[in-house]
């Protein structure tokens, strides 16, 4: 079970029969282990992991340490679910420990747009109590993947 979810997290454009020899398994056995996660939401979706600074396209990524009071009943998670609606957020997490209850990753087109989505959307929300802004001023390794930066060829063309 484990060695094909192993496999699959790895990369997730390997096909049936690849994930099969990689295994030991069958490929009817691959089939239906992957069926079986999907329903039981072990595997929770498939995205695919892009070097947004190699496209020349600008980006803004920032993680927000967001202080909320808890609800009763609920805990956290009610104010959670409200915060990860918002498309512009990418990721939420409840922290253990230190000043703040959750971390928010978005991403935006500009530092502007999103200080105006901490200011507007998400610092206005009901339990929130306060935010601290940080910044991504460079992605080196993302969910396992190292990221490299396009290489530019600097040498000069000689004509003969």
């Amino acid at each position: 079970m484990d060695e094909i979810l192993e496999i699959l997290e790895q990369n997730s454009r390997y096909t049936d029969e690849e994930i099969a020899v990689m295994s030991g398994k069958t490929v009817e056995e691959v089939r239906e282990a992957i069926r079986d996660y999907e329903e039981k939401s072990i595997i929770a979706g498939y995205t695919t992991l892009i070097n947004w600074e190699n496209t020349g396209k600008e980006t803004v990524t920032a993680l927000i340490e967001v202080k909320i009071t808890p609800q009763r009943g609920v805990g956290f998670d009610k104010v959670a679910e409200r915060i990860y609606k918002f498309p512009q957020v990418k990721a939420c997490y409840l922290m253990s420990s230190g000043g703040f209850d959750l971390t928010v990753i978005i991403e935006g087109k500009t530092m502007k747009e999103v200080a105006m989505f901490v200011s507007d959307k998400l610092s206005v929300q009901e339990f929130v109590n306060g935010t601290a802004t940080h910044f991504v001023l460079k992605k080196y390794k993302d969910h396992g993947t190292i990221f490299k930066e396009k290489k530019v060829d600097t040498r000069e063309a000689i004509f003969i």
